[in-house]
C-alpha cells in the first residue's frame, strides 16, 4: 500500500515538474506549440529570446504568426527572430487566420463573426496562461493595430510601448464617404480572401462594431504617453485583386489612409513616424528592417526613458 502510495504521489510530482518546465521553458527558451486557455480552446504561440519588455506581435486581418517570420525571399530576415536577438518576443495565430491555403491556424477555431473585444480576451487569456512575462511592446500590423490599441485601454499597466506597421485607424472611416467605406468593407473585411475561399472558418470581423470599440476606448482610457512608433506605407494599395472598383476610389483610399496614420502619430507624445517608401501595405515582409529598427527603438526606450525625449523629423 506504501508503495502505491509513493508511486502515486512521485507520479504527481512528476505532472507538477512537467508543467513548471513548460511554463517556464516559456518565459526563458523558445517555446512553440499550443497553450490552453479555457473552454476547451488552445491558442498557438511562440516565443524566443530573452529579456524585458516582451514583444507582442499582432498580425494584420486573417493573417497567422507565420506572417512575421516569412521572408519575402530566400535568405532575407525576418522581424520575428531578429527581435528575438535583443528582447523576448512572442507571436500567436488567432483563430480562422492562415499564411496561406495550405498553413490555415493551428489555433482553436470559434464561430465568426468575432469583434475586436474577442480577441483582447483571447490575448489577454493566453499570454496570463502561458506565463509571458510583462510588460509588454505591441508590434502590430494593420487590422491588428486596432487590437493593440485596445489591449492597451483595457489593461493599460500591462503595455509599456507600441510600434504600428500600416495599422488600421478608425479615421479611415470617417474619412471616405458611406458609400466608399460600404465598399471597403465589403471588399476588405468581408469577402473571401484571394485564394483562402475553401476556408469556411475564416476570420471575420465586424469591422464597424470593433471600430465603435476603439472609439470609445480612445475616450474613456486614451493611450497613455509611451514610446509608439507608427510605419506608413510608401506605395499605395495593390487593389487588383478586386476590381474593378469606382475609378476615384483609390485615390480617396489612399488620402484616407495617410490622414489617419498622421493622426495615430498623434496618439502619444513625441512619437516617431516614418514612411516605408519601397513598401505597399506589408512593411514587415517588403521592408523588414524599418520594422525590426523601429521595434529595437521603443524597446531601447522602455529601458531608458531618456533616448525618447525628443522624435526625430519624420522621414
Amino acid at each position: 500500500m506504501r508503495i502505491a502510495r509513493w508511486a502515486g504521489f512521485v507520479m504527481v510530482l512528476s505532472l507538477l515538474l512537467l508543467t513548471s518546465l513548460s511554463a517556464y521553458a516559456q518565459q526563458k527558451g523558445d517555446f512553440a506549440g499550443l497553450v490552453e486557455i479555457g473552454d476547451g480552446r488552445k491558442m498557438y504561440l511562440e516565443c524566443r529570446g530573452s529579456g524585458s519588455p516582451t514583444v507582442i506581435l499582432e498580425s494584420g486581418y486573417r493573417d497567422s504568426a507565420d506572417n512575421w517570420s516569412t521572408p519575402l525571399e530566400p535568405g532575407k530576415n525576418t522581424v520575428f527572430p531578429q527581435v528575438a536577438k535583443f528582447t523576448r518576443v512572442c507571436a500567436y495565430d488567432r483563430p480562422g487566420t492562415a499564411r496561406d491555403a495550405n498553413h490555415l491556424s493551428r489555433s482553436t477555431q470559434v464561430p465568426m463573426p468575432r469583434i475586436a473585444r474577442d480577441v483582447v480576451s483571447d490575448l489577454h487569456a493566453l499570454l496570463q496562461t502561458a506565463h509571458v512575462p510583462g510588460p509588454y511592446v505591441f508590434a502590430a500590423h494593420s487590422l491588428g493595430g486596432i487590437f493593440a490599441r485596445l489591449y492597451a485601454s483595457t489593461y493599460p499597466n500591462e503595455v509599456v510601448g507600441m510600434v504600428l506597421v500600416d495599422a488600421l485607424s478608425e479615421n479611415v472611416r470617417s474619412g471616405l464617404t458611406p458609400e466608399q467605406w460600404k465598399l471597403y468593407v465589403n471588399f476588405g473585411f468581408t469577402k473571401p480572401t484571394p485564394g483562402l475561399e475553401k476556408y469556411k472558418e475564416i476570420e471575420t470581423l465586424d469591422v464597424n462594431a470593433s471600430l465603435d470599440q476603439i472609439e470609445k476606448a480612445a475616450t474613456v482610457e486614451p493611450l497613455r504617453p509611451i514610446p509608439l512608433f507608427v510605419l506608413t506605407q510608401g506605395q499605395p494599395f495593390d487593389l487588383s485583386p478586386w476590381q474593378p472598383l469606382p475609378a476615384d476610389f483609390p485615390g480617396a483610399l489612399n488620402k484616407a489612409w495617410h490622414t489617419a496614420q498622421d493622426a495615430l502619430a498623434k496618439l502619444a507624445p513625441n512619437a516617431r513616424h516614418t514612411v516605408a517608401t519601397k513598401s505597399s501595405h506589408y512593411i514587415q515582409v517588403q521592408e523588414p528592417q524599418l520594422v525590426i529598427d523601429a521595434i529595437k527603438q521603443v524597446v531601447e526606450a522602455v529601458r531608458n526613458p531618456s533616448v525618447w525625449m525628443t522624435a526625430p523629423t519624420r522621414n
